[in-house]
């Protein structure tokens, strides 16, 4: 199925456990390589990680990774590092000499540190990386580096069914050429969360939950991951994977899903941004 090609391995547990609805302990190594023969053997060619996710980098680099598109992030170097060591570091761990993507993790620091956009440029002019860009939180984040004219060849939004704050700057971005990738389609589990257990805090969004989950069931998954990957302005869904059992129901889903209809309600950032939430 074509749209199994436009799923990337999401990383983030294989280094760290990670996400509200996450019950277990970051992903095991002998998982992890069933994990990419899976996806290899269906597929998906595409890899997202990040020198922030524990020791994902590294787990990763102990398996050939030649047959996938890599793409990682890099966190604003401290001391006198310079991003190009932050690169070395994250190609030794990888135990590739190159890397099809290079993203900023915390894009504001470019924005503070604009001739720091050159260097990116010429890392990539040196052939260590194929595309670079920008890890997104906020969609004011496009509008600034556009007009600034650090046009990415490669963003990642955050984007799902309650979530489409990105949709006009995902627009802008595909006029110039720019590939785009989404994360968050569970939006780190919230969706499969029973509403009656969360805090007060999820109140806007508790009957939303309750129907979605009542209307697809055991399905949710399939049908999340179906709605992004049949928007025309997204090139790759990164998907979050702790086990390949997960991986293979996720696609299964997928597979038998039904469209979902576009929702019309506005949530506010508070609900959608992850980072907002409480801590308990």
């Amino acid at each position: 199925m074509k749209a199994l090609e436009k799923i990337g391995i999401g990383t983030v547990q294989f280094g760290m456990k990670y996400g509200i609805s996450n019950t277990t302990n970051k992903t095991d190594e002998n998982e992890v390589g069933k994990i990419l023969k899976y996806a290899s053997e269906n597929g998906m060619t595409t890899i997202d990680t990040a020198s922030a996710y524990g020791d994902a980098e590294t787990v990763l680099g102990r398996f050939d990774l030649s047959q996938f598109r890599v793409i990682t992030k890099f966190m604003p170097p401290e001391g006198t590092e310079s991003i190009g060591d932050e690169l070395e570091k994250s190609l030794d761990r990888l135990n590739l000499n190159r890397i099809e993507g290079y993203l900023a993790h915390r894009p504001g620091f470019l924005i503070e540190n604009r001739p720091l956009w050159k260097v990116l440029q010429k890392l990539k002019a040196n052939g260590k990386i194929n595309k670079i860009g920008f890890s997104l939180n906020h969609p004011a984040e496009v509008r600034q580096f556009l007009e600034m004219d650090m046009v990415p060849d490669l963003v990642q939004v955050p984007y799902n069914y309650l979530d489409t704050r990105f949709r006009t700057e995902m627009m802008a971005l595909k006029e110039r050429k720019c590939e785009i990738h989404t994360r968050s389609t569970f939006l780190q589990g919230l969706f499969f969360m029973d509403p009656k257990s969360l805090p007060v805090h999820f109140n806007p969004v508790k009957k939303i939950l309750t129907d979605l989950q009542e209307k697809h069931k055991e399905n949710l998954s399939g049908a999340l991951l179906k709605y992004v990957l049949e928007q025309d302005i997204v090139d790759t869904v990164i998907m979050g994977v702790e086990n390949r059992e997960q991986l293979q129901q996720n696609i299964e889903g997928i597979l038998k899903a039904c469209t979902m209809d576009s929702i019309d309600v506005q949530l506010g950032e508070n609900i959608v941004s992850p980072s907002l939430w409480p801590a308990n």
